[in-house]
């Protein structure tokens, strides 16, 4: 966020302590600026109560303040142009979501939590009470982990309040729980995918209780909602530390649970001519670490899917290894994972078109001109090239076959990649045609023409038509 929600998250504190209240920065927007990284939030602890916040700022948005929770718009207007929009209160699940997806920082808005301390949590995701607290000192030993735990009082030189360790976990990057970590985990099993993503993203260890409890209590990460658990991996994957995410993901146990077809992977052998790197499981975490931060969630998934299919279809042929129908079968299991973790539609046909056609760059010099340029004006097409630059980094090292690529769609204009159509249906039956299936055949035909450069015009389309598909 910037400056101007860093100020603006000053300024919640400082009114909130002109009206005779505490008030702190807290979680992870602390940590970050001690790391000197940008927050993604600001979130802010006080004592007060969550309708006297909202007596305070007129203009919150309550998205749970049975957790003592509401958001405090930035600007002078509402967030939702619904003038009653405070009295909608989603689930925390939707909660969750919602800031999870980046809402926060698209909304612009500070968070605002009244110290709490948490009953039990039967659901494994939500305290089933909560009991407003006065200190910030025991509103802190809820929170999941003491880098996560740290307060800072900002109108005081920004002075650090560490009441869990958190300064020096941070110092010694070491990932810990507060308290007991089988306590944690058990209250909020989400926290303990959380502790492998932050893990990696700082390049942390996770203390030595703290792992010894998610191995054991790994199974239980099914309690977590599907979606919650796609965001989570979807984080990892496109937060710049792939490969050490998915690494302690396996030492943990949680890749076992959460993604058994990549657990496949590991000793799947490959022909050492075309993967002299090793294995799949090798092979996928060369790739993985080959993602740049911020890349997009399709290609990231992508990346992680597109040898899914080797283990089921591993073969010892007399000749070499093979992985026969791997891509088919690859772009099934794809789907099928997609289908498990809720994509959207839309996410899930980009993830299986990047499976589906990982394997297509090897016959591009050799595709016939109208073939190729279809291979070219492929929905993201930048997708399936940079998937296809990592892919050759991880395993032979040969880029000529993404330089191909690149040239041509470089050098090639846009209208001859996607030409405007010569004929449509309408030509067809006025020509006599009758309308059914096989219009796709000629129409598909005459476009080979056009973008071989064989057709022209509509008078040479129509010809080609008559001569080719006689009525």
């Amino acid at each position: 966020m910037s400056d101007a929600a860093k100020s603006a998250a000053v300024e919640v504190v400082r009114t909130l302590r002109d009206h005779g209240h505490q008030a702190y920065l807290v979680g992870g927007c602390v940590r970050d600026l001690i790391l000197g990284r940008e927050p993604a939030d600001y979130d802010v602890a006080t004592d007060a109560r969550p309708d006297t916040v909202m007596r305070i700022f007129p203009e919150t948005y309550a998205v749970g303040a049975q957790f003592g929770v509401v958001l405090v718009p930035i600007s002078d207007h509402q967030i939702s142009g619904s003038p009653d929009r405070q009295t909608q209160e989603p689930t925390p699940d939707e909660r969750d979501l919602a800031r999870l997806s980046g809402a926060h920082a698209h909304h612009g808005v500070i968070e605002v939590a009244t110290f709490r301390s948490d009953g039990l949590y039967t659901d494994g995701r939500h305290p089933d009470e909560v009991r407003f607290s006065q200190t910030a000192a025991e509103d802190v030993q809820r929170r999941d982990f003491t880098i996560n735990g740290l307060l800072l009082d900002p109108l005081d030189g920004d002075r650090i309040l560490d009441y869990v360790g958190g300064r020096a976990d941070l110092d010694a990057g070491i990932l810990r729980t507060i308290g007991r970590a089988e306590q944690r985990f058990h209250e909020d099993k989400l926290r303990m995918l959380r502790a492998v993503r932050f893990a990696a993203r700082f390049g942390y260890e996770i203390e030595a209780q703290t792992f010894d409890a998610i191995r054991q209590l790994a199974p239980l990460i099914h309690q977590v909602s599907r979606e919650r658990i796609r965001e989570e991996l979807t984080r990892m994957l496109t937060e710049g530390h792939a490969r050490r995410a998915f690494l302690l993901l396996d030492e943990t146990g949680l890749l076992h649970e959460v993604l058994p077809e990549i657990e496949r992977m590991k000793g799947i052998e490959q022909p050492p001519e075309f993967h002299p790197e090793g294995d799949v499981w090798v092979h996928t975490l060369l790739l993985l670490d080959k993602l740049a931060a911020g890349c997009s969630l399709t290609l990231a998934w992508g990346a992680l899917l597109h040898d899914v299919g080797k283990p089921p279809t591993f073969r010892l042929a007399p000749d070499r290894i093979r992985f026969d129908g791997h891509v088919e079968v690859g772009v099934g299991m794809a789907r099928e994972i997609c289908r498990r973790l809720r994509f959207s539609n839309e996410d899930t046909e980009q993830i299986a078109a990047l499976v589906n056609n990982h394997m297509r760059f090897m016959d591009a010099p050799r595709m016939r001109e109208s073939t190729l340029k279809r291979f070219l004006r492929m929905p993201q097409f930048d997708e399936h090239l940079e998937l296809h630059r990592i892919d050759c980094l991880s395993s032979h090292a040969d880029l000529s076959l993404y330089e191909f690529a690149r040239t041509r769609l470089a050098e090639t204009p846009a209208e001859e990649i996607r030409p405007k159509p010569l004929i449509s249906g309408r030509e067809l039956i006025a020509a006599g045609y009758e309308p059914g299936p096989r219009f796709k055949d000629i129409l598909s035909a005459v476009e080979d023409g056009q973008l071989e450069g064989r057709l022209a015009s509509a008078e040479q389309a129509m010809e080609f038509v008559l001569r080719e598909f006689p009525q």
